[in-house]
């Protein structure tokens, strides 16, 4: 049975007016059976602040009694200081189901998307989600995000490879140095993703695996199985590690040379060989989610109250159990 996008939009009516907000989360894969599971929003505005203010004034239920004695512009202080600019409001009910929605400033979401700086929401946005409003046109800057999505997998993955592998790469980004992943997340998770949603990431990806066939990057055959195999010469690594974000590069050059600004490309990408290319990149994303993840737990503890947070950790690493046990 096929997702319906006007019982996902059903909590909108109930807040603020958005300028994005997608759903997401294992509830939605058609390889998941406990429907139990929260589905997760991510939100887009303006400004997070007076959203908050309204939102207050109309569901301050979704607020704990710790959020609502901080008040929208400390919550939104907490997100943008201390965390990766968004705030989470946790176990909100929505009729019979349980939903969680992330708010989030428009400017920081493209910023995001198209420089990796924080690879939080971005890393979210390279997996399929069910975009319900777009006033931005975010899908359209998403594409940056995942072509550079594919460009990382890519430099990651050995000469030959299945679509299959590709995806659980692509998948594996944003997950990469984060903490969560060693005890509060589901062993398989990645696995299920991809799996639950496959159909979806080919509409995804396909089109950017044709650009590349035809630059003679990649070439679909039988090796012997159905695979791709990719061009693993310093040209055409070199002509990937190019097509990355700025964060990523700033991450190679970090106590080497100049500092580099935000969304500045180096004039020189001192590319010698694949091995080279991809321990950078390997490197880059495990720190940069780490600090992101890291901040991003201590955001929601302090935004959130210590009872919400350690009520969804707790949920989250009873899944995480289970995983480990079947």
């Amino acid at each position: 049975m096929g997702i319906n996008s006007i019982e996902l939009a059903g909590p909108l009516k109930a807040l603020p007016p958005v300028d994005f907000c997608c759903a997401y989360g294992s509830s939605l894969l058609s390889n998941n059976t406990d429907k139990s599971s929260m589905v997760d929003y991510i939100i887009g505005v303006a400004d997070p602040e007076k959203w908050h203010v309204e939102n207050f004034e109309r569901n301050r239920i979704h607020y704990s009694r710790w959020m609502s004695t901080l008040g929208p512009k400390m919550i939104t202080c907490v997100a943008d200081k201390i965390g990766v600019g968004v705030h989470f409001n946790p176990f909100v009910e929505w009729r019979d189901k349980i939903i969680k929605y992330g708010v989030v400033r428009m400017q920081d979401l493209a910023l995001d998307i198209l420089t990796w700086d924080r690879f939080y929401l971005s890393g979210r946005l390279q997996k399929p989600v069910h975009v319900l409003i777009d006033n931005w046109d975010i899908r359209k800057v998403n594409l940056v995000n995942l072509k550079a999505a594919t460009c990382a997998a890519l430099l990651l993955l050995p000469p030959v490879f299945t679509e299959e592998d590709l995806y659980v790469k692509i998948c594996s980004l944003s997950y990469m140095g984060d903490l969560r992943m060693l005890f509060a997340e589901d062993k398989d998770k990645v696995k299920k993703i991809v799996q639950g949603s496959f159909r979806t990431f080919q509409v995804m990806y396909k089109p950017l695996l044709k650009e590349y066939a035809a630059e003679g990057l990649l070439e679909f055959g039988y090796f012997p199985h159905p695979a791709f195999r990719q061009d693993c010469g310093l040209s055409a690594t070199t002509s990937l590690f190019s097509s990355l974000p700025s964060a990523v590069h700033r991450r190679m050059f970090l106590g080497k040379h100049r500092p580099l600004m935000t969304g500045e490309i180096p004039s020189e990408l001192f590319i010698t060989s694949r091995e080279q290319a991809s321990s950078c990149v390997l490197k880059a994303l495990r720190r940069i989610v780490l600090v992101s993840s890291a901040r991003q737990a201590v955001s929601g503890l302090l935004a959130t109250g210590g009872v919400n947070a350690a009520r969804y950790l707790m949920r989250k690493m009873s899944k995480a159990r289970k995983s480990r046990t079947e």
